[in-house]
């Protein structure tokens, strides 16, 4: 290997990597810099679902954060979203796609924070679809809102991305004191939307997910599906026995 004496008086390779450091000389200065590995990075099984898991609550996040969502329990509101989208069912998706695509599915956080939860789920009601909630009108807070989180699964090409938007929905509160709160119209059995109904008094909120009718993420759930993804990224690397 050539060598060169440098002005310290040491005698090193032209370049010589060491310790994640490449060092070499040039115009009689010694230069360190950080190496680039191009080593393939490990991508078991369970590291390829986590990274999974990650990039689609990224990617909802991206969306979902427009749209004022109050999550007031850490340090920032994407870490307190992040934390609770970790428990969201695993969806997996080719390398080229997965930046933009994101699904519809039951659970997707949209606030958190100490006031009562509120109770909700998708029915019917006097024969029309409706969102039914537990909220009474003898609960209501002094200054308390409602906002409502609508969701709605798109086709973007052949790409599915979530859309959301967020409406106050107005409750008279004259109502009899034991009058629960359902909201009802045909939307509510379209099976390519979702909603929660988030309480708000000041700068406090419930914790609220949504619910949905929809199954489409269910596709993107399989070992197939799993596969096909992982061979976007180059393959699952094999773990010894």
């Amino acid at each position: 290997m050539k060598m060169k004496k440098t002005g310290l008086g040491l005698l090193i390779p032209k370049k010589l990597r060491i310790g994640g450091m490449t060092i070499y000389q040039r115009g009689g200065q010694v230069i360190g810099r950080v190496s680039e590995v191009h080593e393939r990075r490990s991508n078991t099984r369970a590291q390829f679902i986590q990274r999974q898991k990650m990039r689609h609550t990224t990617a909802l996040w991206k969306v979902l954060r427009y749209y004022n969502p109050m999550f007031t329990e850490r340090a920032t509101a994407y870490q307190d979203f992040a934390s609770l989208a970790n428990g969201l069912p695993v969806v997996f998706v080719e390398k080229n796609h997965m930046r933009d695509t994101t699904f519809l599915m039951p659970g997707i956080p949209v606030s958190n924070g100490k006031l009562p939860t509120l109770e909700q789920h998708l029915g019917e009601v006097d024969g029309s679809p409706a969102l039914i909630t537990g909220l009474k009108a003898g609960d209501m807070l002094h200054g308390e809102r409602l906002w409502l989180y609508t969701a709605e699964q798109k086709m973007v090409g052949d790409l599915p991305r979530v859309r959301f938007t967020r409406s106050e929905v107005f409750w008279q509160r004259n109502s009899s004191a034991d009058r629960q709160l359902i909201l009802k119209g045909d939307e509510y059995a379209d099976p390519m939307k979702g909603w929660a109904l988030v309480r708000v008094v000041g700068d406090k909120c419930s914790p609220q997910t949504i619910v949905t009718r929809c199954t489409l993420y269910q596709q993107y759930m399989t070992e197939e599906a799993l596969q096909t993804a992982a061979k976007s990224y180059g393959g699952l690397t094999r773990t010894p026995f």
